[in-house]
């Protein structure tokens, strides 16, 4: 009887864990979306479709999905595709890095240097090494922004994402 009620517990606890990840990636969806309309591209990337990329598995890739469906960004169609190999990865607007891919960021940016890719992360420490990094603070999902490596790769970020972001020095 103890070793059902534990049995139990355990399996809820890991139920509310799942839920409040995906909970989380709503967040986190919602701000992607956002950075479409606060970030500004070159004008090399103002063709073809708008790519945001998810490096990794991650729930976050259908919330994408479902939140961009038949949208767009300046004309051009949103589309979300997943990576999960580093050498398949092309030319993404936007790349989302995932907890468990964060060990290759190093490698991911070489893959993109010289291109315009806003590069997300979602560890904390990340931030001084990626454009926006999501960090956790007093219960709400906040973002860290590298004003430096964002300009360095050729985008503009507007005054109200700056505002609503911790600036990473």
């Amino acid at each position: 009887m103890r070793k059902t009620i534990t049995l139990f517990f355990i399996l809820f606890l890991f139920a509310f864990a799942v839920k409040a990840q995906i909970g989380d990636y709503k967040s986190h969806t919602v701000y992607i979306y956002n950075f479409t309309k606060y970030v500004q591209w070159p004008a090399t990337y103002k063709s073809g479709d708008f790519v945001i990329a998810v490096y990794g598995l991650s729930p976050l890739t259908a919330q994408l999905r479902a939140a961009t469906a038949n949208k767009n960004v300046g004309g051009q169609k949103i589309v979300v595709k997943q990576y999960l190999s580093l050498n398949a990865i092309e030319n993404p607007h936007i790349i989302f890095v995932t907890l468990q891919q964060s060990k290759n960021l190093e490698n991911i940016k070489k893959r993109l240097e010289g291109k315009s890719t806003l590069i997300v992360t979602e560890k904390p420490g990340l931030g001084p090494q990626s454009h926006i990094n999501f960090i956790l603070r007093e219960g709400k999902w906040k973002i860290e922004l590298n004003n430096a490596a964002v300009e360095a790769a050729g985008l503009k970020v507007s005054t109200q994402l700056s505002r609503i972001a911790i600036p990473v020095k």
